[in-house]
């Protein structure tokens, strides 16, 4: 039994068997081709998508400092409104000559004809 297993199988050599064997040839480069091109497609896709990640991520932080440095400034912007209201009081309250000889008289200690000033110490300064 074992004479008759090991008995050589010759292929026939029709055009049929190689025209299968062709098509069987030009399948598996087919396959190879499909599998290089999906490859490279991944390659590029994949190197595509770290671009744009890395674009978004980067444009994120940016508009994030630029955002809290509006805000800053916007703070600071307030603040020299404020600070502009009262100089605005301050010269109108200069042109007035009453505000001009009272503040005078207790910045500089100037005083009316016959008016005498006392200088007395502030209790919360001494302490």
């Amino acid at each position: 039994m074992s004479t008759e297993l090991n008995r050589n199988v010759s292929k026939m050599q029709t055009t049929y068997v190689e025209q299968q064997e062709y098509a069987e040839i030009a399948s598996a480069r087919k396959r190879k081709l499909v599998l290089r091109r999906l490859s490279v497609f991944f390659v590029f896709a994949s190197l595509l998508t770290y671009l744009m990640i890395s674009s978004y991520i980067s444009q994120t932080t940016k508009l994030e400092s630029t955002l809290a440095q509006k805000q800053k400034l916007n703070h600071q912007l307030a603040d020299i409104k404020k600070q502009q209201t009262i100089l605005k009081e301050d010269i109108v309250k200069l042109n007035d000559d009453d505000y001009i000889a009272k503040l005078a008289r207790k910045e500089y200690f100037f005083s009316k004809k016959g008016e005498i000033i006392f200088n007395i110490p502030d209790e919360s300064k001494e302490n």
